[in-house]
């Protein structure tokens, strides 16, 4: 059977035995009324501690919570000021806001498509901020992390790094999401390990933080009745747990196949205008995203070809933070070279996803490699 069209990204294909252990899981929660809370997120947190290498994981609602959640725990307070990428998903900016801060935009760097050590120092020396976000965004890590991690340190500047797309990538060989100060990650279910509705978790090594980011979660609760801070109701619930817990078993296999996808691209693509980009050399990425580059002028001319052979595709992301219509009135500064914009035009994102097929790969490429030979 020849392939005729292949989405961006399809959630339905599990492991053998996967939808009926969840469903015989979830009537268990039933039976046991085991709704918010219980033994099943317990076992989540505990799996996802050994696998990103961190002393503490807390489930919470979703990932832009777990950011929000992460800014409160580490002390930043109204009118702070917080640095984020220029190059990021909304979610990003938005946390600060939500918290009351302040938000500065910081240019990315147009090779890494994130933040260079140059750029961050820039930054921080001129606008002295209280936090920092840095974000790792399309499965891959920040080439810098290290640098930018000891400057931010040497420069009392809380180092926030929001993981919503790389779980399970390395950098240098040490976990991302392991080794951070604090770091949020998302569980929406797009994501390479994704729940079967919203939830996220935040990461830490910090007892205190820690301690912090559970009372948050739940109402300030510091008793069942007593509260000590202003939270939020952000529990991450018990069949998202179970599902997630189910689906960890799994990952390493789920990263494999992205990872392939990923690889199989660049071996085939690589010579065209249609430029795929890898992670830096020291990063160990996931496979989340197959990205691609391509002169802005001739992005709309593939995208149409990439419609009428019924693949989808993906532009992440599409505009930088700084030009956002919703950012304008709580922007306090930013630094831009014009390299997130530029990014956000040229970037096209090819299907990706866990067990695609080497026919549905093969189908996408040479469709793309038919378009210029045009």
């Amino acid at each position: 059977m020849s392939i005729t069209q292949v989405p961006f990204i399809t959630l339905n294909r599990f492991e053998p035995g996967f939808k009926e252990n969840f469903l015989k899981g979830v009537t268990n929660l039933v039976e046991k009324t085991q709704f918010v809370g219980g033994p099943v997120v317990g076992e989540l947190e505990e799996k996802l501690s050994k696998f990103v290498g961190a002393k503490y994981s807390i489930g919470c609602a979703n990932g832009t919570d777990a950011i929000q959640i992460a800014l409160r725990a580490v002390g930043v307070e109204k009118n702070d000021l917080v640095l984020v990428p220029d190059m990021t998903f909304w979610a990003t900016f938005e946390a600060v806001v939500n918290v009351g801060a302040n938000p500065v935009t910081v240019d990315v760097n147009r090779e890494s498509c994130h933040w260079d050590l140059a750029t961050f120092q820039k930054a921080v020396n001129e606008f002295k901020p209280k936090a920092a976000i840095m974000v790792h965004l399309y499965g891959w890590a920040n080439p810098d992390t290290i640098a930018i991690r000891q400057f931010a340190k040497d420069n009392k500047v809380l180092l926030i790094e929001d993981g919503a797309q790389c779980f399970g990538t390395k950098i240098d060989n040490q976990s991302i999401l392991g080794t951070a100060l604090i770091s949020t990650t998302s569980f929406y279910p797009a994501k390479v390990l994704g729940a079967s509705g919203d939830a996220g978790a935040i990461f830490t090594n910090d007892e205190e933080i820690n301690k912090t980011c559970r009372i948050l979660i739940n109402h300030g609760r510091t008793d069942h009745y007593s509260h000590g801070l202003i939270g939020w109701n952000s529990r991450i619930g018990a069949y998202e747990s179970l599902f997630l817990s189910l689906s960890i078993d799994h990952i390493e296999k789920r990263l494999e196949s992205r990872r392939n996808a990923v690889k199989y691209y660049h071996e085939a693509l690589n010579q065209l205008p249609l430029k795929p980009v890898l992670a830096q050399k020291n990063v160990w990425e996931n496979g989340y995203c197959a990205v691609g580059m391509i002169d802005p002028k001739d992005r709309p001319h593939l995208i149409e070809t990439l419609k009428k052979a019924n693949i989808g595709f993906g532009t992440i992301y599409p505009g930088a933070m700084s030009l956002q219509k919703g950012a304008t009135q709580y922007l306090k500064g930013k630094i831009d070279n014009g390299n997130a914009h530029y990014i956000s035009q040229a970037v096209l994102n090819l299907p990706c996803f866990a067990y695609i097929t080497e026919e549905e790969l093969n189908y996408v490429c040479q469709t793309v490699k038919k378009h210029f030979q045009k």
